[in-house]
């Protein structure tokens, strides 16, 4: 029976004295697969974002994370695959904040167009308006 290779994670610590040293945490792939990049592992929320991130050697990424919600911060080695799949939970975040955005501004100019129409009907609008 073949064991399956573990992923890790390295996380750069500065030392008092100015040294850092690099803590690697190794886990199963079924561990690392229950939260992704994008979930917070101190709050939970899914709102991790990268604020740093280079190629290694070996198809490898570093990345600096940092959770908006409760300001953790961590600093890793992660595969390509787990790179693909973060960088595919911050497109569906994209989408999805550009839809919220045309919806507000659709709400927004509807509202607009609605008391111009009303002001229109009041004569509250005369020509030297414009």
């Amino acid at each position: 029976m073949s064991q399956r290779p573990d992923s890790h994670s390295v996380r750069r610590i500065v030392l008092p004295s100015g040294r850092s040293i690099e803590v690697v945490r190794f886990s199963s792939p079924e561990e690392s697969s229950i939260l992704g990049l994008n979930v917070c592992p101190e709050c939970q929320s899914g709102l991790v974002q990268p604020v740093q991130w280079g190629e290694t050697a070996g198809g490898f990424w570093e990345l600096t994370l940092l959770c908006p919600n409760c300001e953790w911060l961590t600093e890793g080695v992660f595969s390509q695959d787990q790179v693909d799949e973060f960088e595919e939970h911050l497109d569906e975040g994209l989408a999805e904040m550009l839809a919220d955005l045309r919806r507000l501004t659709q709400a927004n100019m509807a509202e607009e167009i609605d008391r111009f129409t009303a002001a229109l009907q009041t004569d509250l609008i005369l020509p030297e308006d414009f």
